[in-house]
């Protein structure tokens, strides 16, 4: 049965996003001279003080780009402004919303996108789209899903998919092991895909999580055939994601006297997942990247994780800490 909206309303105010320790520096390098805002308890946000995947003011989402001003440098964002965003289950209609969220999820790569978001639409059991609720837009805020890389082995974008994760990968002790997953041990991998909007109110994100992992367990039960049972019975969940590395995060531990820390990660689920994770490779990426005084030593870097499904329950609880502080 279709899901019924369920809605997450957030409030917004000037100043950035910030919490330990992933968005100090994204985050003024995303609202510089623009409308910066916290979350804080009451919210007031109109659908068209957002961006939309239909509009200029959609990010060029890799998080690596500033995104579009939805005001002209010289405005102020004043009072606050209120939004109803509410989960769905993926629709063709969200082609364009979802597509242009994930324009930068391999880099610059030419690759098959278009079939890749249409495996995310057409697995709705698995997998959430966030809008805002009653907006005539219907823009897309984030997706999430996780697509068993064994059932689509033959689809065009996965075979892309791996072939690029493969040539990036130099880590001679990580090679095998990601060659691994994505042939024989295909089928109880779980890719999850997971991208959004860089100003999505991160009380967002436990719900959102939540819901994928419920619905994998629900999906191993509920879907008509074992053979698509079993193909949610993961064992791993592979993630490709971005960080900014230092240029000397090797010799960094900790946070050196000037503040800088080894990574930054832009999206604060990706430091849970990295701790939890069985191996792990970056590598540069070509996408244009940030460019601010906070960001002077730091490179834009793609990161590759396997993280065992058993592991699921702790990062759960370990983001739900890390949002409720």
């Amino acid at each position: 049965m279709p899901r019924e909206p369920r809605r997450h309303r957030q409030s917004l105010r000037r100043r950035p996003l910030t919490f330990s320790p992933f968005a100090r520096a994204m985050a003024m390098a995303t609202l510089s001279k623009k409308a910066r805002r916290e979350i804080i308890q009451e919210p007031k946000l109109q659908a068209k003080d957002f961006p939309t995947s239909s509009g200029n003011g959609f990010p060029n989402h890799g998080k690596d780009e500033t995104e579009q001003s939805h005001s002209s440098d010289s405005e102020q964002f004043e009072g606050v402004v209120q939004a109803d965003f509410a989960f769905f289950d993926p629709k063709p209609s969200d082609f364009h919303g979802v597509k242009v969220l994930l324009q930068t999820y391999l880099d610059n790569k030419h690759w098959d996108i278009s079939g890749f978001v249409d495996l995310i639409l057409g697995q709705p059991t698995v997998g959430t789209v966030v809008k805002i609720e009653n907006d005539e837009d219907d823009g897309v805020y984030s997706v999430v899903s996780a697509l068993n890389l064994g059932r689509y082995k033959n689809s065009k974008c996965i075979t892309e998919l791996k072939d690029y994760l493969l040539k990036l990968c130099q880590d001679m002790n990580v090679i095998d092991k990601l060659k691994s997953l994505l042939a024989e041990q295909a089928h109880d991998v779980g890719l999850m895909v997971s991208q959004r909007v860089v100003n999505l109110p991160p009380q967002l994100l436990p719900p959102l999580y939540d819901a994928l992992f419920d619905e994998v367990e629900w999906a191993t039960e509920d879907e008509p055939t074992e053979e698509l049972r079993s193909s949610f019975r993961f064992k791993f969940y592979l993630i490709i994601s971005k960080i900014y590395k230092h240029k000397n995060a090797d010799q960094i531990k900790g946070t050196t006297k000037s503040g800088d820390e080894a990574l930054i990660f832009p999206k604060p689920e990706d430091e849970i997942f990295l701790e939890l994770s069985s191996w792990s490779f970056s590598f540069p990426l070509h996408s244009q990247q940030v460019t601010t005084n906070e960001l002077r030593n730091y490179r834009l870097m793609g990161l590759v994780m396997a993280v065992e499904a058993s592991k699921v329950p702790i990062f759960r609880k370990q983001l739900h800490s890390l949002i409720d502080e």
